[in-house]
């Protein structure tokens, strides 16, 4: 279940300054003030109640103005127009209620999608952090990688990280890996054929062993600058295609911070983790010699 996000002050004040109750009473208020300065005819009294009038009418503008700053104005269609208007009315009402939902967690800074959708979603994601010229023009990529045919049939997405790496941004590319898919010669080969496309690109490429992170670390997710972070479903298996990946606007750092600690520094990161593997298996691959118990005790290795 996904936790609602929470609500900020700035959040809360723009909701009770456009709420309706709130409107309704200023309405009602702006229509009393004459009455009673007329039934009072009182000239200081009613002076100073034509002037609060004219305070509500300005707060009435204001708001006005606010509330066409922070809602989108759509019109609704005429239920009346349609072939049948009860039936209409009752598929229109349904729209609307998911609309104003996604909009309503868009406003918050969350965005849920189906899995389908991902690919798409991740190209515009990378396309506006090149057009907006956000800075840091980098991109943080996390992947449970379990099957790199999948990555690798994602043509638009690999465009848009070389359109990014061209425009003078930075792409880094986390492969976590079962060690039971490690020591597969099929899944080598392709993952290896995998990482040197990406080199072609200009990504730098990393490896981290699955079998060695924590819950929190295993997570597939892509970190854009310091605006938006991606999290999807894993690879390749059926809940992912089933499931639902979020983007999130807000405490990106978070996101950040959590690719830092696995990808590292020194001889135990994982960019110098994927050079000993590659040490290891890329002869093994060239030769036609390989062995799943020597390429074991080397992953145990690294």
């Amino acid at each position: 279940m996904t936790t609602p996000p929470r609500r900020d002050l700035g959040t809360r004040v723009a909701e009770a300054l456009s709420s309706q109750s709130l409107n309704a009473l200023i309405g009602i208020v702006g229509l009393a003030v004459p009455v009673v300065a007329w039934a009072l005819q009182q000239k200081d009294l009613t002076n100073i109640l034509l002037a609060g009038e004219t305070a509500l009418l300005l707060l009435m503008i204001v708001n006005h103005m606010w509330l066409r700053r922070i809602y989108i104005q759509l019109r609704r269609a005429n239920d009346r127009d349609m072939a049948d208007a009860r039936y209409f009315a009752l598929i229109r009402s349904q729209l609307e209620r998911d609309l104003i939902a996604d909009f309503g967690e868009i406003a918050d800074g969350h965005l849920q999608v189906y899995a389908s959708e991902v690919p798409r979603l991740s190209v515009l994601l990378f396309k506006v952090l090149i057009d907006s010229g956000s800075q840091p023009q980098r991109v943080l990529a996390a992947d449970l990688t379990t099957s790199p045919d999948l990555l690798t049939a994602r043509r638009e997405y690999l465009t848009a990280n070389r359109r990014l790496i061209e425009a003078g941004g930075t792409v880094q590319r986390l492969f976590i890996c079962w060690t039971a898919d490690l020591v597969r010669e099929d899944f080598a080969r392709s993952l290896l054929q995998l990482i040197d496309h990406h080199r072609s690109l200009g990504v730098q490429c990393a490896l981290a062993v699955r079998d060695r992170l924590r819950a929190d670390q295993a997570i597939d997710f892509v970190v854009i600058s310091h605006a938006a972070v991606l999290v999807e479903e894993e690879q390749g298996d059926a809940e992912y295609l089933r499931g639902r990946s979020s983007v999130y606007f807000k405490q990106v750092e978070r996101w950040a911070g959590r690719f830092e600690s696995v990808w590292g520094h020194g001889s135990l990161s994982a960019p110098s983790i994927l050079s000993s593997y590659e040490s290891q298996v890329r002869p093994l691959l060239a030769a036609r010699t390989w062995d799943e118990d020597d390429v074991r005790a080397a992953v145990a290795r690294l």
